[in-house]
């Protein structure tokens, strides 16, 4: 990259790493200031944004796929829907065919507050990804699939011994 001057590939790694270090900490302080306008927890926003993005592909979504998506028991499931249906952010929909299971659906409440609060991040992403060159995207992707390839490879034991 054009600018950027490095000493040694130690040195160019670790910037590569504080740059996505930063990007994430401002990612997360946008995921916080979401949180607190939506008056919800951490769990909640992504539930809504996981039955946001399953709706805008046609995919139906059952309580035990947001137990698995969070990593979390099937009580607190239980209790996290029970909070988003009774502050309008989701509907439990009657299966079709098996009347003990239920679909998950995003009201339009939660449509409308997720775009109302990410939009404007979500435009200015999309911008800067758009004026970003084809070979430079490519690098990017290249770089951010083996990042997720490296951490997705650590087993938790690996962590603990660090």
């Amino acid at each position: 990259m054009t600018g950027f001057f490095y000493d040694d590939d130690r040195q160019r790694a670790t910037s590569a790493l504080e740059a996505l270090r930063l990007y994430q900490a401002a990612e997360a302080a946008m995921r916080r200031r979401t949180r607190e306008s939506m008056s919800m927890g951490e769990n909640e926003l992504l539930v809504v944004r996981q039955l946001l993005r399953a709706q805008s592909r046609g995919q139906q979504v059952k309580p035990g796929d947001v137990a698995k998506y969070l990593g979390i028991s099937t009580a607190s499931t239980t209790s996290l829907l029970d909070r988003l249906e009774s502050a309008g952010y989701l509907r439990r929909v009657p299966h079709p065919s098996d009347r003990r299971s239920v679909y998950l659906e995003p009201t339009e409440r939660a449509d409308d507050e997720v775009r109302a609060t990410l939009s404007t991040m979500h435009d200015r992403m999309h911008q800067v990804a758009a004026e970003t060159s084809p070979e430079a995207t490519e690098a990017v992707i290249d770089f951010l699939t083996r990042m997720q390839e490296a951490v997705d490879s650590v087993e938790p034991a690996s962590v603990l011994r660090r």
